[in-house]
């Protein structure tokens, strides 16, 4: 199934195509490619590899600093970046708070944070979930209590992803706890330099460390730092989770992951024979190809219809459940298909003959038990299903 393409749109897909073979140093291709570690340093310079060329705030209108892209530029962008092995863009302050801001903040909020988001002066971090607020979020409990020109913050956040690196964070609390939930949250930027600011890490299945509890204790913030109206911060919640949701479900990397367990079964032999021709795995791969071609068009689908709205709809939990589900199956079979090679630290099992693995898939089992998360983070994909139940089919 192929997605017909205008001459012009082919034509910026060369354009897209050639920047990265001309700009994405070799160093950055390999981490990306051997699932090695992307650290702020290559981030940054990644960024700003993007940023020079006008390319970072892909989903930015021109009066902000964006491309001004529309849907088909922004799904080219995306399928042409993963195949040259170029790194999934930092979301929290380019896809995060940047439309956010665009859309609730104030003149004087655009005018200071959107520059020195797209100029990397800033990295931001996001502070939703807590320890009894994952995917019911509505419940958090973290409190900002007004105290003059300042907000007063108490509470905990956590797997906070990079917080560790961050600048800014921003945070989701509990302005009036005397009303129904979803309507005592305000929306507040705080910096992470701030006393009473407190990073520990968390450290993961694989071994990483990416994610982070972050800690409040009497965290004074100016009042000006609040988000749109107080206490409406629910609505700029919802908002900014529609676009993490369409980030997550990650149509370009996917591909690439199918083509990569293609090859790779193509030269893997099980009993004398390619492991393309065994009829339960080849079955396998047909179906994961099946669903990410039919999530390709719903995902143009639905950035036209954001186009025309203004933001991505609920209809966005659809990406998020069949993105995850169909990448975390791709790994999978990668997995299966490696065999023994998969192993963690193969070389470490004393008198074992396992095969290293194969050129590019490094790292196997880290990124295998890394992507257990993206089912969960973000909204769990049960809760998903009860959005789409509630807001689509309207039961």
């Amino acid at each position: 199934m192929d997605l017909n393409f205008t001459p012009e749109e082919e034509a910026f897909r060369q354009e897209v195509r050639d920047f990265f073979a001309e700009n994405l140093p070799d160093d950055i291709r390999d981490a990306v490619k051997n699932g090695g570690e992307l650290t702020k340093e290559i981030m940054e310079r990644y960024h700003a590899i993007l940023n020079k060329k006008g390319w970072l705030g892909t989903t930015w209108p021109k009066e902000f600093g964006g491309p001004g892209w529309g849907p088909v530029e922004r799904h080219i962008f995306d399928e042409e970046s993963c195949a040259a092995y170029a790194p999934r863009i930092v979301p929290f302050g380019l896809s995060m708070l940047g439309p956010v801001l665009q859309k609730f903040g104030s003149k004087e909020q655009q005018d200071y944070y959107l520059p020195r988001i797209l100029n990397g002066d800033d990295w931001w971090c996001q502070g939703y979930s807590e320890p009894g607020a994952g995917s019911d979020l509505a419940s958090l409990k973290t409190r900002a209590v007004r105290d003059g020109d300042e907000w007063v913050i108490n509470g905990q956040k956590t797997w906070t992803t990079l917080g560790q690196h961050a600048d800014w964070i921003f945070c989701l609390v509990r302005t009036d706890p005397d009303v129904k939930q979803q309507e005592g949250i305000s929306f507040i930027l705080v910096d992470m330099k701030t006393p009473g600011v407190e990073v520990r890490p968390i450290k993961l299945i694989e071994g990483g460390h990416e994610v982070n509890e972050v800690f409040f204790t009497d965290v004074r913030v100016p009042y000006k730092n609040l988000v749109g109206e107080e206490n409406k911060g629910w609505t700029i919640a919802k908002y900014l989770l529609t676009h993490e949701r369409t980030g997550i479900a990650g149509v370009g990397f996917s591909m690439l992951e199918l083509e990569e367990v293609k090859a790779l079964a193509k030269k893997i032999t099980r009993n004398g024979k390619p492991l393309s021709e065994d009829p339960l795995f080849a079955a396998r791969v047909a179906q994961a190809e099946i669903d990410l071609e039919a999530m390709k068009l719903t995902n143009l689908r639905m950035l036209f219809t954001a186009q025309k709205q203004g933001a991505p709809g609920p209809e966005t939990s659809i990406l998020k459940i069949k993105g995850t589900v169909i990448n975390q199956e791709l790994k999978d079979l990668r997995r299966r298909a490696l065999g023994p090679s998969a192993a963690p630290f193969p070389g470490s099992l004393s008198g074992s003959n396992l095969d290293v693995a194969p050129e590019g898939h490094a790292n196997n089992a880290a990124r295998y038990f890394n992507n257990r998360k993206t089912s969960i983070f973000g909204g769990s994909n049960e809760i998903q299903r009860n959005i789409l139940t509630k807001t689509m089919l309207g039961l």
